[in-house]
């Protein structure tokens, strides 16, 4: 019975990513969104196939069985949060970015230890607690944020070269 309710939870966070996704890509700039989607993705699948191989965390619940990893968040829910946190970031300062991370992790870090204690879609070991994915996901955030600045930097830097006129 508990199995069944938690993978209706996970068939639901699966339609609520695919919903969320399809949201993201209405609003521009869509290719700064989904470099920010893809590199998460990429960022957090790494992390957690490390995790999860050291031990520290395991899913014994999943939709697909395919991965050892969470795969509805690694290549989905947090990609997605990401996109968001750096929508509501989009052209702040660095103060207000390092502030709206909280915004995002906190929540998250909350969720995650109550799927912990009640559910079996997550389960800590080896010492690890909320705190470790508090800080992760603090990090990854900031992490994608600075990647996805240091492009848009690059890439205005290129658009103005091309409009510079030829000697």
């Amino acid at each position: 019975m508990k199995k069944k309710f938690e993978k209706k939870i996970l068939v639901f966070l699966l339609g609520f990513g695919i919903l969320s996704f399809m949201n993201i890509l209405r609003k521009p700039p869509i290719k700064d969104w989904l470099i920010i989607f893809l590199v998460k993705g990429y960022i957090s699948s790494i992390l957690d196939k490390f995790v999860v191989k050291k031990g520290y965390i395991k899913y014994p619940v999943k939709l697909i069985n395919l991965f050892d990893t969470s795969f509805i968040f690694d290549y989905l829910l947090f990609p997605i949060s990401c996109v968001y946190y750096n929508f509501a970031t989009f052209k702040k300062s660095w103060r207000t970015i390092f502030i709206r991370v909280l915004y995002f992790s906190i929540p998250m870090t909350i969720i995650e230890q109550w799927l912990e204690k009640k559910t079996n879609l997550i389960q800590y070991r080896k010492g690890w607690n909320w705190l470790f994915t508090f800080v992760s996901l603090n990090s990854t955030f900031l992490l994608v944020r600075v990647i996805i600045s240091l492009v848009r930097r690059k890439a205005e830097t290129e658009s103005e070269l091309e409009e510079l006129p030829e000697h």
